[in-house]
């Protein structure tokens, strides 16, 4: 055998010449594999490690630089309009969302959905009756139906007017309140949601706003109306849906927080009358769809990540925060890693769902067709929060999972949007029933100290979202439906709930 002397790694090691070539043979087909491989896997855009800092990153950067989502946010407001569930906006929106994912590569699916179909009629109330009032005096009362509120005769009707300030007031003044109209004067707290607990305020009222009408007329009430749930006290009302139910389909209203506060400074004076005229009308269930696009994923396709927002809104404006933002920022999603030719591991799915306001039927629909497959739903996503600020994300996983996240922080961090709060049950709306189920959760963590002041009016328009806003919104949501499709961690299901 021929021996040589061969410097490796300035060592010098008496090797057998015949081990060494083939040492360096296996060596050298060792590496070219692996060249292959990377080479393979960067040209279908598949990062060897995906969740790494420079994809986040790349992601965030990407997303922050890009107008697709307020360009598609554009044409749902200033195009389409309003969307009530069962409406031709809510028809015309469906088609557009759909194109527009089309056009960018994800393969969508129309998910067919039955929705109520309530339409708004004539609303108008004035005050016709108080002590002190000057001769030939009325004073108007500004208000909105309530979604599914029953309808006065064409006339309108003339009743007294009660008020209240809790249910417990209510039972203790049966005597007086058949026959009446009852108005729940609960003021929206703004302090609080100044303070960073918005959705508690928010839900104070809305419990009165719901359950309000229908104790009142299992009670004999002619009418309820609610002092309208939200701040920026500019003689707005918002509206929201009530759970009237049919034979006892009251008409309901909300009025503006300065009308209710005028009502109870009268009511504090004497009796207290009003004349009040609502047509609205519930018409046959319609047809609709849930909007679902799909990129999918590679070696573990048939697990899914959903990222999604409602595609309905209420009848009074164009819906651009509630929620449009949330269906622009999921849109977003797969254009952002369309444009960086990523690819995740599982199958991330993009849902709009269709009839949240006023019956949640979406989420129901897509839990009904998909609950033979919850272990297959690795993690769902719902932004209904608005376009305010993100500061990072909420999430519902258990405590030892939490540590997992830290890299998604980390890559977040530069917009100031690193922040991730544990959460028991997150709570949203239409990923509820998966939640329930033991499907974790997540949403945007945003500031909404003003969300309340368009949520559910005629001011929810395309000029009170911030572009920029929109744009971290997207890079939260982008960041973290990546991450999610290509963690090693099994994030685990979480506590199921009853309903």
């Amino acid at each position: 055998m021929d021996d040589k002397i061969i410097m490796i790694g300035y060592r010098f090691w008496l090797i057998p010449l015949n081990l060494y070539r083939n040492r360096m043979k296996s060596v050298l087909q060792k590496s070219l594999s692996l060249t292959v491989l990377a080479t393979s896997l960067l040209s279908v855009g598949v990062s060897a490690a995906p969740n790494d800092p420079a994809t986040l990153g790349q992601i965030r950067d990407n997303a922050i630089q890009s107008d697709w989502a307020y360009e598609r946010l554009a044409d749902l407001t200033d195009l389409v309009g309003p969307r009530l569930s069962g409406s031709a906006g809510a028809a015309a929106a469906v088609d557009q969302v759909a194109a527009a994912m089309r056009k960018i590569g994800a393969t969508v699916t129309l998910q067919p959905v039955k929705v109520p179909h309530w339409v708004r009629g004539a609303e108008t109330a004035e005050l016709v009756e108080y002590t002190g009032r000057p001769a030939g005096i009325t004073q108007k009362v500004v208000l909105t139906a309530l979604g599914g509120s029953g309808a006065t005769p064409a006339a309108g009707l003339t009743a007294p007017v009660i008020i209240v300030r809790s249910f417990d007031e209510l039972k203790a003044k049966g005597a007086q309140v058949k026959g009446s109209i009852v108005l729940f004067d609960v003021a929206f707290d703004q302090e609080m949601a100044d303070r960073g607990h918005a959705g508690p305020a928010y839900g104070r009222g809305a419990g009165f706003r719901f359950a309000g009408p229908k104790l009142a007329a299992d009670m004999g009430a002619a009418a309820a109306l609610v002092r309208s749930v939200g701040g920026a006290n500019y003689r707005i009302a918002h509206t929201g849906a009530t759970g009237v139910v049919d034979g006892a389909r009251i008409p309901a209203a909300a009025v503006t927080a300065e009308d209710a506060m005028l009502m109870s400074r009268l009511s504090a004076r004497g009796p207290l009358k009003m004349h009040l005229t609502l047509t609205p009308q519930t018409l046959p269930e319609a047809d609709s769809y849930n909007v679902i696009a799909d990129l999918p994923g590679t070696d573990k396709a048939d697990e899914v990540v959903i990222v999604s927002g409602h595609l309905d809104s209420w009848d009074l404006a164009t819906g651009a925060h509630d929620d449009g933002t949330g269906v622009a920022g999921a849109m977003a999603v797969i254009d952002t890693l369309k444009k960086l030719n990523l690819k995740p591991r599982r199958t991330i799915r993009v849902i709009a769902w269709m009839n949240e306001e006023n019956g949640t039927r979406g989420g129901k629909a897509y839990f009904e067709a998909n609950k033979d497959k919850l272990d297959k739903h690795f993690a769902a996503i719902e932004s209904d929060s608005g376009g305010g600020r993100p500061f990072g994300f909420i999430g519902s996983v258990t405590p030892p999972m939490v540590k997992y996240f830290a890299p998604l922080k980390t890559a977040l961090e530069p917009i100031g949007a690193g922040i991730f709060e544990r959460h028991d049950i997150a709570g949203a709306a239409d990923t509820g029933p998966l939640e329930r189920a033991g499907v974790p959760v997540f949403e945007p963590l945003v500031d909404s100290s003003s969300y309340f002041s368009y949520h559910h009016t005629p001011a929810d328009t395309l000029d009170k979202v911030s572009p920029l806003e929109l744009k971290r919104h997207v890079a939260v949501l982008t960041a973290l439906t990546w991450y999610l499709a290509n963690m090693e961690e099994n994030i685990g299901r979480v506590p199921q709930q009853p309903e």
